[in-house]
């Protein structure tokens, strides 16, 4: 059973592949099931379900696909048929939200087909493909949430990675079981006017994941201003699940306690 998070209007969720890596995944997981957070993990493919079955933690959000794109033909059937997989194992793990990128992501976070350019039919394809997802989500009870990332430093050449074009592509299908997973730490480095961002973002809100700038580690360490973060979610009447997907700039502990704190209003 999860601890409260203190008073934070937010549930509270942590990553797992990022945080206590001295340790082996299921410890991981025990650990920040005992700080009082939920738990995300990236690829399903890569880990024990049935050990993470029977960890005892909530989990949060996982990766809703293991390849595929969604702007080209075969791609696109490929993404649906893996994401199909993928719901099964979110069912097994009782995961509301899978997440999903522009294309496939190495184990370097690099686009297994990049893309400089993104075209008018490629802007059509991504929404239809979308709108299957959607389709499924529904069918199964889940929702996906489409991630905006930078491409200036961790993620070159995905397309749809800013959190402009994530939000129009999530405003055109417009269903329920398609939403965002607004990732602060990338709307930083490639767009910044994170408040505006926020608020434009609002109604179409799955999770947010957090990190600060640069390093990537816990809120805190960086130029990001996460009081102000966490106030304008508040005020715009977000209550969703807000996850640390940063690693500790010291301290695996004490991270969380600063990522606590951040989003204890």
């Amino acid at each position: 059973m999860n601890k409260p998070t203190s008073s934070s209007p937010f549930t509270l969720a942590v990553c797992a592949e990022m945080i206590f890596l001295d340790l082996p995944m299921l410890e991981r997981i025990q650990r920040i099931n005992e700080h009082g957070f939920q738990v995300e993990i990236w690829d399903w493919t890569k880990h024990d379900i049935d050990a993470l079955a029977n960890s005892g933690a909530t989990f949060s959000s996982m990766t809703g696909y293991i390849t595929g794109t969604l702007a080209g033909a075969a791609g696109a059937d490929e993404l649906l048929i893996t994401a199909a997989e993928s719901v099964e194992v979110a069912k097994r793990l009782d995961i509301p939200r899978l997440n999903l990128h522009g294309t496939g992501l190495n184990s370097e976070g690099l686009p297994v087909q990049p893309c400089q350019r993104i075209t008018g039919a490629m802007w059509l394809k991504a929404c239809d493909t979308l709108n299957r997802l959607a389709d499924l989500g529904e069918q199964h009870g889940v929702t996906f949430v489409l991630e905006n990332l930078n491409t200036d430093v961790d993620h070159p050449g995905v397309p749809f990675a800013r959190l402009e074009d994530v939000l129009a592509l999530v405003e055109s299908v417009d269903r329920p079981s398609l939403r965002i997973m607004l990732d602060v730490y990338h709307a930083q480095i490639g767009e910044g006017n994170l408040i505006e961002l926020i608020r434009r973002c609002g109604p179409y809100i799955g999770e947010v994941q957090v990190a600060d700038v640069p390093g990537r580690c816990e809120p805190g360490t960086g130029e990001i201003n996460y009081p102000a973060i966490a106030k304008v979610l508040n005020d715009i009447g977000y209550r969703g699940t807000v996850g640390l997907e940063g690693w500790a700039s010291g301290d695996d502990d004490l991270a969380l306690d600063r990522f606590r704190a951040a989003f204890s209003l």
